[in-house]
Order: C-alpha cells, then structure tokens, then sequence
C-alpha cells in the first residue's frame, strides 16, 4: 500500500468512548493476571487506531491546509483529542491502582508506569473544554502561517518559499526578502499577539485546575520530564552563557570579516560566504535518489528503512501553495510507517530535512516493536538526538549531494549547532517569562523577547526592522505557539549529537552501533537512561559543555574559510 492508499474514517468518538469503557470496566473486573493484560492490550489496540485515523488527518490537512474535507476532520480531532486523552489518563489510572501492576510492569516496564503518574498529574476532565480551545487556538497560528502569500520576485510565494532570496549572496536581495518575510507577521500583529494571548490565558487556567502554581511545571509534567525539572534547565542555560556565547559572538565576527562587512545586520546572518551558501546540486528527484544510495551504503537497517519509505511514498518533501509551514517526521502505527513532512527550497536546508527528519523515522521504524504507544518515540530531548546524530553520521555522503561546495556545507553546517545554541535557549527563557507571568501584556512579552535576545545574542542588530526591534522576531516560532517548552529539548539533543559527531570521526563503527541501538530502545526508558545506554555524556553535568568545545572548534579553525 502506497500512503495514498492509507484509508481514512473518522473515529466516532462516542463509539471509541463506549468501548473504551467497556474494557476499562473489563480490566478492572479482571480476576487473573492473563485477563487483565489480555483486556489491556485491546485498550492499546483501540488507542492505536484513533490515532492512527487522527494522524492521517494531520499528514493530509498539512500537506494541503485548503482542503475542505481534512479541514473539518481537523477542527474534529481538535476537539476529540482532550476526550481521548481523558480515556487515555482513566486507563492510566487503573493500570496505576491495580493489583496486577507488578505485572504490568514485567511486561512492559517500570518507565510506563512512570510515564502514566506524570500524565495523571498533568491531566483531569475538568480541562477537556480549555484543551479543546487551546488546540483550536493552536490550529489558528498553523493556518494563519500557512496562508502567507506574498508577491516577490514578480512571484507569489509562501514563506518558505522567500528562504533562498534570504540566502542571496546579494545584500539587497536578502534585506528585501527578510522585510518581506517579516512584514508578513507584522502586518498581522494583531491576530499572533490575540491567539498568542488567549493561548497563554487558557494554558494558565489549566494549570490553576490542576492545582499547579502555574503552566510552567505542569507542562514539564505534560512533557513526561521525569528527571529534571526548571532548577536544572535553568542551570544548563547558564552554561549555554558561559561556554558557547562567546564562541558564538566570535564564529559571528569571523562571518562578518569573511563577507566583508564591519558587522552583521540581521540579515546578513542567513548568508555564510561571498560565493553563496552550499546547495544541493539537483532535483528534489535527485535528492531521493541521492539519499536512497545514501542509506543503503550506510548500513543495512538504514537500507531498509529508506526502501520501506519510498516505496510506500511516505515522503512529502517540496513548497507548494496551501502546504503548512516546516517539516517533521510522525508515526501512523495501525500501518507501522513513519511519515516525513517538509518545504524543499533549494537551500541546504533540503538536505537537513533529509537527515534530521529520517533519524526521527528511522528511529521509530526501528523501535516498531513496541506495541504501547508511549514506547514509538521517547521524549523530545531524546527524541531529536536521533534526528541530530543522523546529520552528522550521514556527513561521509554529503559529498554527492553538495559537490565542490561539500567543505562548504559541513564547515556551515557544524558552525550552525553551535550558533543555534544560544538561539535555542533564548526561546526557552522566553517561555518561562511568558508562563510565570501570564497577565503580561503583548508588549511586554516582547519587550521581554528583546531583552533575552540580547542577552544570548548579543550581536544581533536588526538594523532598521521596527518590528523585530520592538521583538518580534518570535511569532515565527512554531513551538512557541503550539508546543510551550519543547524548545530545549533541541538544545540538549545538540550537546549529545556533538559528542557522535566526535566519536563518529574517533571511533567509527562503535559510534554508528551505540546510535543504533539507541534508535532500537525508541521510548521505553527516560532521558538521562537512554544517554547513558548511547555512550554519551549527560548534557546537565557542568564538565559536560566544555568537554566537546575542543575538538569542534580544532575542526572550525583547521578550515580556511575564506577560499570557500
């Protein structure tokens, strides 16, 4: 079966309520061991159809947000998602209180049970309805992002559409392609500082419900953070401060003096060489099959996993109009098939798509095994350690998408998670401003953005840019808007996936079968576990940041690249 082939019905959820029901009620009537984990499993089974129906329904209103039919099922799964997480957190409550749970446990681990005493914390049906309006509030922010059309170039395009004009080795260009870009968000101030607004509100309200101070810990507690909490956040972004802002603000000097410029407006930043940045040198056609040449000399699992992915079309990778914004990889379990979304622009960012996004889909393809759902993918922090590792194991091949400008490519490339750090926490900080105060005013929020910004970014100039002056820079930000808190989870994947790239280079095959096995664990244990079991160092320890800083930057210095 081909994706397209993937048939859709909508989950009745008044159907899905009443059986679910009924074997909540069998597993808790359950007199034998056998009888309650038999009637478990037919929970989980149910679970997995829903939303395999509802990730159909994502996939197909993202590829196409003018598409009446998923439109509505969207405005559907928005609304039936909280009610299938109120089901999802009663079954958590009898596997937590039942006289089996040692058995539970034996079956599939002490980490779902953990999981499951988080989620119940981070949940009750009092706050169905305000769940059910912050996923209509968050779908507003996608279809408003979606619905850019701008004239540039004597063309209409999408924003992701204007990043390669962003990219232009011609000054001009870029600083009208930026002003376009931004002007789209500030000409539609009013609608992101509302849903932005009422998104914070709601969120807040939650969180009272539920009985937490505010929306800070109870969305650490949604995010399944079972190991650390914002103390420790707050202590990682202090050595963020410390070790990599300065790396940074010297990495932005020496791009400066590499394209001859006193210093860097901001949109100058996107532009790495006088010659232009690295591109792939073909097709989005070329690039899959580039890529499918790739994965199978890489190793046998990755040969497979690609293959399965291209022949079951589970791939949708180039702009067009009406196609939501960015990229991701997701899973559809009742078909076992990852999916990888993305905006292929023509930029090096095609190629990143390409790796980032299948090591999250190789990882999933891998732990496939896993029937409870928890288990498909594990936390975001470890999650996107997948995804970052695979740019870096995949560095050997680069040289047949990019050609001549392959030095190009990595020297920007490994430069770029260093210069995406201190970005990353920005983010983060903001975050925790936002939800410690929620009766902030829009202004203040961004007045608040500026001044973070200038902390972790402190050579930021936006020149003439009124709106990112006044720091507005963020309404770009997906996750801000639709995902509160994930944003540090890319942080600390890069920390880990900077130590494979080290080891990739020092130790090889060790590194690429310690990466394995971690795609092969998929979410059955914690964060600080699965770093443990992939040979990596725990990004909160205090030595862990300064400890890779040499041999990066040995590799950064050892690249002339003013000849690039």
């Amino acid at each position: 079966m081909k994706f397209n082939d993937y048939k859709y019905k909508r989950p009745e959820m008044t159907e899905v309520k009443d059986k679910a029901r009924d074997i909540l009620k069998a597993m808790e009537n359950a007199h034998s061991r056998e009888s309650f984990l038999e009637n478990m499993d037919e929970f989980i089974q149910l679970r997995l159809h829903v939303e395999s129906m509802f990730q159909l329904v994502s996939i197909r209103h993202s590829i196409d947000t003018r598409d009446e039919f998923y439109d509505n099922e969207s405005d559907y799964v928005d609304m039936a998602m909280p009610q299938l997480q109120d089901l999802v957190t009663s079954f958590y409550h009898v596997i937590l209180d039942t006289p089996y749970r040692g058995d539970v446990e034996d079956k599939y681990g002490k980490h779902l049970l953990n999981l499951a005493e988080l989620s119940v914390k981070a949940f009750k049906p009092e706050i169905i309805e305000d769940m059910q309006e912050e996923n209509k509030l968050s779908s507003e922010y996608s279809k408003l992002v979606a619905s850019a059309s701008i004239q540039f170039e004597g063309e209409e395009r999408n924003l992701s559409g204007l990043i390669p004009f962003m990219e232009n080795p011609d000054r001009t260009v870029r600083k009208a392609a930026y002003e376009a870009y931004s002007g789209f968000f500030r000409d539609h101030e009013k609608e992101f500082d509302r849903i932005y607004d009422e998104l914070v509100k709601v969120r807040h309200k939650m969180a009272k419900k539920l009985g937490y101070e505010n929306y800070v810990q109870m969305s650490y507690d949604g995010l399944l953070r079972t190991e650390y909490g914002p103390e420790e956040v707050k202590t990682y972004r202090e050595a963020i401060l410390k070790h990599i802002v300065p790396l940074v603000v010297k990495l932005r000097e020496r791009q400066a003096r590499r394209l001859g410029l006193d210093e860097l407006k901001y949109y100058d930043e996107a532009i790495e060489f006088t010659t232009g940045n690295a591109t792939p040198k073909g097709s989005p056609e070329w690039i899959i099959d580039n890529g499918k040449k790739m994965y199978e000399e890489l190793s046998a699992e990755t040969k497979e996993f690609f293959d399965f992915m291209v022949e079951h079309e589970l791939l949708d990778l180039v702009t067009k109009k009406g196609k939501q914004a960015g990229g991701y990889c997701t899973y559809i379990p009742d078909f076992k098939s990852p999916f990888i979304f993305s905006n292929f622009n023509g930029t090096s960012g095609d190629i990143d798509v390409l790796t980032h996004e299948a090591g999250h889909a190789f990882q999933v393809f891998s732990s496939r095994q896993y029937e409870v759902p928890e288990y498909s993918f594990p936390t975001y922090e470890a999650c996107e350690i997948h995804s970052m590792s695979m740019e870096f194991f995949t560095w050997p091949w680069m040289e047949n998408f990019f050609k001549e400008e392959t030095e190009k490519y990595k020297f920007s490339h490994l430069q770029g998670t260093l210069l995406f750090l201190p970005y990353g926490v920005t983010v983060d900080e903001f975050q925790h401003f936002v939800y410690e105060n929620p009766e902030a005013t829009p202004e203040e929020r961004k007045r608040q953005w500026r001044e973070i910004e200038k902390k972790y970014l402190p050579l930021k100039n936006y020149e003439d840019n009124d709106f990112y002056n006044r720091g507005g820079f963020w309404f770009k930000q997906l996750h801000i808007f639709t995902s509160p808190f994930y944003y540090i989870d890319y942080t600390l994947a890069q920390v880990c996936a900077l130590q494979y790239f080290i080891r990739s280079r020092n130790e090889g095959k060790k590194a690429w079968d310690d990466y394995v096995a971690l795609c092969k664990e998929g979410g059955s244990k914690p964060f600080l576990e699965l770093v443990d079991l992939a040979g990596l160092k725990n990004p909160f320890l205090p030595e862990t940041i300064p400890s890779i800083l040499p041999e990066i930057e040995a590799y950064l210095d050892s690249v002339d690249d003013t000849k690039l």
